[in-house]
């Protein structure tokens, strides 16, 4: 799905749901004696099973930036094999801004670029967001325990965070392709103002946001409401990653605790969010994800759910289309 200026608005039908490979990411390891494709061909298999005709390729599940031209065409054959269609790639926890691996995280992101552009995939989502700690690793749900902080007053940092991502937006531009930031706490990208700020001052139609709300819902800390993150972050949104959390607050007592759940029945109400989304225009890949148990059924369910009960069955028009907004991606020079 590249960014045209065909005025077609997407309905439920046809709206492209991606399935994250985040749930698959260790499930399968390749036997000592077997081929990476075997392993990529099972894993799609599994997700083709599961319903889905669309797919985020998650770089948990292949370091995509670090393939080989022969493996990058085979697992394009391997996509091909199960007619699984590849509509964004979610490369996750390689901040540019990192103090140790900075450099190497740019490269990397810069090389999976590329490799998005020779299958086709419309846009790459990246982030700020580092690798866990040994603590979080440790524990059942990572986030209840501190990680990584961006320093949010260090206007070095600031600087530096606008000129790599930049950098990354003008190359995801001269390739056709959007460049997604997504939200995460704790980072420059972890509220709503700040996810604003940081694309307005990058400056490219190329680059928008994901508004990845779950990962600031799901803190054991005050967090920004779900509908005020929605209402700031939607009209800059280019792509989608949505998942649901339980939330359960004692304020008296200092207590808040979270867990992973679907769409329908967590905290973030998703009819609602949705309606958000389509009066700002929002006509981009969406993608699924779960965290804990059969991973990929669940997203299976948050597909069906937005496909049955919450997109429209008949094209949306109001707000500002990103559609028509970013059109200028296409070839741009």
């Amino acid at each position: 799905m590249r960014v045209t200026d065909d005025p077609k608005t997407l309905t439920a039908s046809d709206w492209p749901i991606a399935a994250a490979m985040l749930p698959l990411g260790d499930a399968h390891p390749s036997a000592p004696d077997s081929s990476p494709t075997e392993r990529w061909l099972s894993d799609l298999q599994e997700v083709e099973d599961a319903g889905f005709t669309e797919v985020d390729l998650t770089d948990s599940w292949v370091r995509y930036g670090d393939l080989a031209p022969g493996d990058a065409s085979d697992l394009g054959e391997a996509l091909a094999s199960t007619g699984l269609t590849p509509v964004s790639l979610s490369a996750i926890r390689r901040s540019v801004i990192d103090e140790r691996r900075g450099d190497e995280h740019l490269a990397y992101a810069h090389r999976t670029i590329d490799f998005a552009a020779s299958l086709g995939i419309p846009v790459v989502s990246v982030g700020l967001h580092r690798e866990l700690t040994a603590d979080q690793r440790a524990q059942l749900w990572f986030w209840t325990v501190e990680g990584h902080r961006d320093p949010l007053g260090d206007g070095e940092a600031w600087s530096l965070a606008v000129t790599r991502l930049r950098e990354l937006g003008r190359h995801a531009q001269d390739v056709g392709l959007l460049l997604s930031l997504e939200l995460y706490e704790h980072t420059l990208l972890g509220s709503s103002d700040s996810a604003v700020r940081l694309v307005q001052d990058i400056g490219l139609d190329a680059v928008g946001l994901n508004p990845d709300i779950g990962n600031l819902i799901r803190l054991h800390e005050p967090v920004e409401h779900w509908r005020d993150i929605a209402e700031s972050t939607m009209p800059y949104a280019n792509f989608w990653h949505v998942k649901n959390y339980t939330r359960d607050e004692d304020a008296a007592a200092g207590f808040v605790s979270t867990m992973p759940t679907s769409l329908e029945l967590g905290v973030i109400d998703y009819r609602e969010t949705v309606k958000i989304a389509l009066r700002a225009g929002f006509q981009g890949v969406i993608c699924v994800e779960h965290y804990g148990g059969d991973g990929l059924s669940v997203s299976a369910t948050n597909r069906d759910y937005l496909r049955s009960r919450v997109l429209p069955r008949r094209g949306y028009t109001r707000g500002r289309s990103l559609v028509r907004q970013s059109h200028a991606v296409e070839g741009r020079s």
